[in-house]
């Protein structure tokens, strides 16, 4: 919250026209990015929600999206994973390269995309299954039914997700029967058993204890050997703890973007300095 003085003085960040310094306010020197996202603007109906983003999302890392309510966070981190795709009135221009390919080229399997690229939401969404078909169940949808497999991938995925020891005796139960913070550990869980390439959370977070939320970054930071990680954050604290990259957005523009420690201690630009040091936001 700002008073009314801290406003007047501020403004608007954009308005403004606040300049960068000599340094680079978009990192672009990440070499063999698994995601690059080329110029890309995003309509829901007239409403343009995403205004020229560029940026490369570098592999087996965690870049972390900030900025205040509303300004694009999680459309973009939709985008990555074409679940914008089910909303009527969203329009894109621009482009985003998997691997060097078009996620949006009409060749591009999108139920192979979202195989690869998996999605963790911000309030956990457990099936009303047993916990052992939670985890199952996208190894089912792909027609695996061998016990010895899917009781293989239960297992490694559960311990992945740092739950296997406090559920494996108690898997024919229902997941809901878990804790929030659980069943968020769970939905990483079914995430990871059809071994994605990567990782997207919606503020997997903002609806746990802060003991939860602990075990949550602890498991992020020991899954970052094998997965690439993009969260959407509103916990500065959060992003400077865990990621690698930060990305600070701003009224649906991409306004800095480089390394974690570099953008919170050293920012190039005045709004990310205002936004990170609470003067708005």
């Amino acid at each position: 919250v700002v008073t009314s003085g801290e406003q007047l003085d501020l403004q608007d960040p954009l308005e403004k026209g606040l300049e960068a310094d000599d340094r680079e306010a978009i990192v672009s020197d990440i070499e063999q990015p698994v995601l690059e996202i080329e110029k890309l603007n995003l309509w829901y109906g007239t409403s343009q929600a995403l205004t020229d983003i560029s940026m490369k999302i570098p592999e087996k890392q965690i870049t972390a999206f900030i900025g205040p309510s509303g300004c694009g966070k999680s459309t973009l981190l939709r985008v990555l994973d074409r679940l914008n795709d089910l909303i009527d009135i969203v329009r894109i221009e621009g482009d985003v390269l998997f691997e060097g390919r078009s996620i949006f080229a009409p060749d591009f399997d999108v139920n192979l995309l979202r195989k690869r690229i998996g999605m963790v939401f911000q309030k956990p969404n457990p099936f009303p299954k047993s916990i052992y078909e939670n985890v199952a169940y996208g190894l089912r949808i792909q027609g695996i039914n061998s016990k010895s497999v899917l009781d293989e991938a239960v297992e490694r995925s559960l311990r992945g997700a740092a739950l296997w020891n406090e559920v494996k005796d108690r898997l024919d139960d229902s997941a809901l029967g878990l804790s929030g913070g659980q069943q968020q550990r769970l939905v990483i869980a079914r995430a990871i058993a059809v071994e994605p390439d990567v990782i997207l959370f919606d503020e997997p977070c903002s609806a746990l204890d802060p003991l939860s939320t602990a075990k949550i970054e602890e498991l992020m930071h020991d899954l970052k050997s094998q997965y690439t990680q993009v969260i959407v954050t509103h916990n500065m604290q959060q992003a400077s703890r865990i990621s690698d990259y930060t990305a600070f957005m701003y009224l649906g523009e991409l306004i800095e973007y480089g390394e974690t420690d570099k953008l919170f201690l050293n920012p190039v630009m005045e709004q990310t300095e205002a936004y990170i040091t609470g003067r708005f936001g």
